[in-house]
């Protein structure tokens, strides 16, 4: 048995207990062939629901710092993070994003599912920030579709983005999933900034709907900088 599937073993009845996740459209996310998952971002464990809760191993982005750590804490976080399927970048620098671009770039030509929050960090006050058009490149430049998803409840749990999640009453998980987006009438255009941010907003607008948040049209880093 795999990482991912062990993790998905012991981790996937403990999480249906704790917080009964309601899992809505999962069937529309293709059985096989690239695809990229985009969604917001409320708090940490997103990235601990999103891979428990999709059939297909989720590849994504993660901080190195989440795999260096040598406590017992930090070593049972990169066990966790590696095995369901975070790939470490060094996002600081000027170098940061290409590295990231490029890796999602590799695991969706090898025909696996990305995800991608296109916010680029956690949203500062549960509100839906800009998207980064990282998300356009990718679909542009690989032909994958993008199936948008919302993250609903996690920010309840895990309040300010830290700390141990919180269960009881009132805190239950929902990550909802859309149809899948098409953009291949944009082929060849992955260099033009103005199709980059059409697809890159209508993405984040089928995102808005799915999750209900406000809409925000400001990018999250410049907001939580101000």
């Amino acid at each position: 048995m795999s990482r991912f599937l062990l993790i998905k073993a012991l981790l996937g009845p403990l999480l249906r207990v704790l917080f009964r996740p309601q899992v809505e459209g999962a069937e529309r996310i293709p059985g096989s062939g690239p695809v990229i998952l985009a969604g917001n971002h409320l708090t940490f464990i997103d990235s601990m629901i999103l891979p428990l809760v999709v059939d297909r191993q989720v590849f994504f982005i993660g901080k190195d710092e989440y795999v260096t750590g040598k406590s017992l804490k930090g070593r049972l976080m990169a066990w966790f993070f590696t095995g369901v399927g975070m790939i470490p970048v060094d996002r600081d620098g000027g170098r940061g994003g290409v590295a990231a671009l490029m890796t999602g770039r590799r695991v969706l030509e090898e025909g696996n599912v990305f995800g991608i929050y296109p916010e680029g960090t956690r949203s500062p006050d549960g509100r839906l920030y800009r998207g980064r058009t990282g998300i356009a490149r990718l679909t542009l430049m690989t032909g994958a579709p993008v199936v948008p998803f919302a993250m609903i409840g996690t920010d309840r749990v895990q309040p300010g983005g830290s700390g141990l999640p919180r269960i009881g009453p009132g805190r239950r998980i929902t990550v909802r999933f859309g149809e899948p987006l098409d953009f291949s009438r944009y082929d060849g255009m992955d260099r033009d900034r103005y199709v980059l941010r059409a697809v890159t907003d209508e993405v984040m607008s089928h995102v808005m709907r799915l999750s209900g948040q406000e809409y925000v049209d400001v990018y999250a880093t410049k907001a939580k900088a101000a």
